[in-house]
């Protein structure tokens, strides 16, 4: 149990490194609240990194129901990989991933799919050997479109000066395209981890997304936009309070462009410890973030419970807006639900993961 008190103390640093100097927010890709739900979202080298066989993970989050009730924010998120033994200690994983994400009124969508691939290499552990550590590198290969339907948008040319309407029948005067040309995407990360005794892990990782610098354009015969690369670190781990309880404290720090944002917070885990383990987990979480109107914000507070069995796992989260945001939206956020099933692995393929 010495090792807790580096652990808080790193905690801290890299919260402190999330608190630095932000400018300006402009745009970023889709996130997610239940990160430690949607792991090769976040880092590629999270691909193999579970105690089964092979896993299936599924999110969903809406968001902005309280301004556009008709038209909110819809983000779905699905994963599937698998992990194979390479020689006695090793191992290399596969899978694909999918994203769709929709963003109000225009229905403004996202979709990439992408192949993923990552090498566990084991740096200590075994059976005479306490602590069990890795070292994990991982890429995703994919590709992806941008679509937007202009039905439900007008520009100035269409409005009646006269009539005080819009006048969809008029032409828009605008050149457009309904969708983007496809774009291949490249994303790779690292990921570290030690097992030091039941319940008590720790991780670092992260992740650098859009490495080849993919581009996009609605408009013909114009200068594509770049997507802004993105990159990702987080931490986080297990720390045991008794027998049936632990903390599960983490935090990711995700920039894009000008844009970034701290996740932080800790979730309390109950196990009965049974042969068919049951598990609850309720988490609390806090985002930062840079905003025009209140540099370094506290944009949300996220409530969360997972309920864990053998297989599967489930959780629920909802997002309370505060600061400035909670005035216009009645502090209502965002809802998000997550699914995980892990396929059971052989005992000589099992490998020793903290929990996310």
């Amino acid at each position: 149990m010495k090792l807790i008190r580096p652990f808080v103390m790193c905690m801290c640093i890299v919260c402190c490194l999330g608190l630095g100097k932000w400018t300006p927010a402009h745009a970023q890709d889709p996130h997610l609240s239940q990160f430690f739900a949607a792991p090769t979202y976040y880092n590629p080298a999270m691909a193999g990194v579970h105690g089964g066989k092979s896993r299936f993970v599924v999110n969903y989050r809406e968001q902005w129901n309280s301004v556009m009730a008709t038209t909110p924010f819809r983000t779905f998120v699905a994963s599937f990989d698998v992990r194979e033994r390479v020689g006695r200690n090793d191992y290399f994983a596969w899978g694909l991933q999918a994203t769709n994400d929709f963003s109000g009124r225009s229905n403004y969508t996202r979709v990439e799919g992408a192949l993923m691939g990552s090498f566990l290499k084991r740096l200590s552990g075994g059976r005479y050997t306490h602590t069990n550590q890795f070292l994990v590198a991982g890429v995703q290969l994919g590709a992806g479109q941008h679509s937007i339907n202009y039905d439900n948008l007008w520009f100035s040319t269409q409005f009646d000066v006269v009539e005080e309407r819009v006048d969809y029948t008029l032409a828009s005067g605008e050149s457009l395209l309904n969708a983007t040309k496809p774009y291949l995407n490249f994303n790779a990360g690292l990921l570290w981890w030690a097992i030091f005794d039941d319940d008590f892990s720790l991780y670092m990782g992260g992740s650098i997304h859009h490495l080849n610098a993919p581009t996009i354009s609605f408009v013909e015969n114009a200068l594509p936009y770049q997507i802004p690369l993105r990159w990702v670190g987080q931490m986080g781990g297990e720390l045991p309070l008794n027998r049936e309880m632990s903390l599960l404290p983490a935090i990711v720090v995700m920039g894009q462009g000008p844009s970034l944002i701290s996740m932080m917070g800790t979730a309390v885990r109950y196990t009965n410890h049974d042969w068919n383990e049951v598990a609850l987990r309720f988490g609390m979480w806090a985002h930062v973030v840079n905003d025009y109107l209140d540099p370094k914000a506290f944009s949300n507070l996220t409530v969360s419970a997972v309920l864990e069995m053998t297989k599967w796992q489930m959780g629920i989260s909802y997002d309370v807006n505060m600061a400035k945001l909670s005035q216009p939206t009645n502090y209502r956020g965002a809802l998000e639900f997550s699914f995980i099933y892990l396929q059971p692995a052989k005992w000589r393929e099992r490998v020793q993961c903290p929990r996310f």
